[in-house]
Formats: structure tokens, C-alpha cells, sequence
């Protein structure tokens, strides 16, 4: 168990409110007059989530989508956002990539906070959202027989960073992901369980087992990649691809385009499965 898994598992002992899905989900489903709000918070850190110098207004591109990604896997809606900001060189930068990526997921920057700090830049979201189908999609409802999807390939996020890296290529793809919101809520009224893709396909795999009970059988060749054959296995692993990755009843028509990846399994000894057998090594990213 890493620092984070048993982080997050004492937590649960003080997270006793419905709304927060047992901490087993990526966002908060508060119901309240009929409707659900779907809340959500994610941290970026310098050196860790972006690199040291990179552009600012990327920065707060990626900052924003990762939160709309989270949305997208309940089949949400974006209402607005609340930001913590630490103050830097590059805030013009940083805000001109603000409000491009709120303009195009429709959100509305509703307040946060600001603070000044030495050291490695960090930054904060919390993005709020209108559920469009009840009941709100989870981690934890896949069930035996379904068939389990993703809506595109992995490993594209990967390549866009190494472009970065180089200063050559298309980095587009790392600096300017894309959430799914379109696909998530056409998927929403469907699926048994949907989360995105962001810690690496094999890793949320797992969490989405564990989280439901079953056992997930992966076909490691069915999986659509973005890499050369050759980097089959790295971009299983990698995450912030921001694809959905869902179960489904074999019968279910889709309404989207999707790539069928394996098949949703009695609990058995383990909760992943990789062509018939548990995978070994670093499934995806996690924090120790």
C-alpha cells in the first residue's frame, strides 16, 4: 500500500456524509431539491503534474480540464469553478489560459483565493457540476457480465510530453487535453460504472474493480494506443489520457464511438486481470 492508498483509506473514517461516496469515487454527489451537484478538486504541482518553466497559460488549460474530466465520468454538466492560485511571474499568462478553457467547457470562474509562497508553484480547482442523469455514474457499479470500454486511445498524453520535452513535435496533446464532457453524459444513462482515465488504464482499472467487487479481465491487445506497438505497455500505465473507461451490458447500444477492452468477472483472487493473469510492475502513477 502506498502513502497515498493509506492516506486516503484513513480518511474514510472521518468521510461519513452519502455525499462523499465513501472517498472510493473521483467526485462529491451532493443531492439536495431535486437536483445533484457534482463536486470535484484537483492539485497541480511544479515538477510533478507540469514542468518547471512550461507555459502558463497551459498550465491553467490543464488545471481546468483534469477537473472537466472528472465531471465528464458522472455524466456531468459544468457549472463553475473556485481556484487557488499562488502568485507568480506569469499571472497574465496564466489567466489568458484561464478563461480560454473556461469558455470552452462553459464554466464560470465563481471565486478562491490567492496566496504568495517561495518554492515550487502549486495550484488548486474545484470544479462544480450539474448532473444530467440520476443516478449520478460511479466507479463502484460494475457488475458481472458487462463488458468494459474506453473511448479512445492511451498513451497519446505521453507522446505530447516527450514532443515537449524535445521542443519538437506535437506536444498538443499534453498541454491542451481534452475532457470528455460530451461523451460522458451521452454515456451516462447506460453505464454501470464510468470514471476517467487519468492515473494510467491499468491502475484505474483496479480502482474500479476494487471499488465495485468484481474482477476486471483486460484483453491487453484490444486496448487502442496512440504509441508504437513497441510502447504497448508503457501507455497501459500512463495517465491524463482523459478517456472514459466504463462498463456496459453487452446488449447496450452506445452512443458514442467506444473500444471494447475485456469483460466484467465474479470477484476472484484478484481484481485485475491482463490476458488471464495479474499484471506485475507499476500499473499507473501514484503518489509514495
Amino acid at each position: 500500500m502506498t502513502s497515498e492508498s493509506a492516506f486516503i483509506a484513513a480518511l474514510r473514517a472521518i468521510a461519513s456524509d452519502p455525499a462523499a461516496r465513501g472517498l472510493a469515487d473521483d467526485c462529491a454527489v451532493l443531492e439536495f431539491g431535486g437536483e445533484a451537484l457534482v463536486l470535484t478538486h484537483d492539485t497541480m504541482v511544479e515538477g510533478v503534474h507540469f514542468l518547471t518553466g512550461q507555459s502558463a497559460d497551459d498550465v491553467a488549460w490543464k488545471l481546468v480540464a483534469s477537473n472537466m474530466s472528472d465531471l465528464a465520468a458522472k455524466g456531468a454538466a459544468p457549472l463553475g469553478v473556485m481556484l487557488s492560485y499562488q502568485l507568480g511571474t506569469d499571472d497574465a499568462a496564466f489567466l489568458r489560459g484561464l478563461e480560454a478553457a473556461l469558455v470552452h467547457y462553459g464554466a464560470a470562474l465563481l471565486g478562491g483565493d490567492t496566496v504568495s509562497a517561495k518554492g515550487a508553484r502549486t495550484f488548486g480547482l474545484t470544479a462544480i457540476g450539474r448532473a444530467t442523469y440520476r443516478p449520478v455514474p460511479a466507479r463502484s457499479g460494475a457488475r458481472p457480465g458487462d463488458k468494459v470500454w474506453i473511448t479512445g486511445p492511451v498513451g497519446a498524453t505521453m507522446l505530447g510530453l516527450e514532443a515537449l520535452q524535445r521542443g519538437q513535435g506535437d506536444s498538443a496533446l499534453y498541454r491542451r487535453g481534452q475532457a470528455r464532457l460530451v461523451e460522458g453524459q451521452a454515456l451516462a444513462p447506460l453505464v454501470h460504472a464510468m470514471m476517467d482515465v487519468s492515473d494510467g488504464l491499468l491502475l484505474d482499472a483496479r480502482r474500479m474493480a476494487e471499488a465495485s467487487g468484481v474482477t476486471i479481465a483486460l484483453d491487453r491487445m484490444a486496448v487502442p494506443i496512440a504509441t508504437d506497438e513497441s510502447r504497448r505497455d508503457e501507455a497501459l500505465t500512463w495517465g491524463e489520457d482523459y478517456e472514459l473507461l466504463f462498463t456496459a451490458p453487452a446488449s447496450a447500444a452506445l452512443p458514442v464511438p467506444a473500444h471494447c477492452i475485456g469483460e466484467v468477472m465474479e470477484r476472484g483472487p484478484q481484481p485485475l486481470l491482463l490476458d488471464g493473469e495479474t499484471p506485475s510492475g507499476k500499473l499507473g502513477y501514484e503518489h509514495n
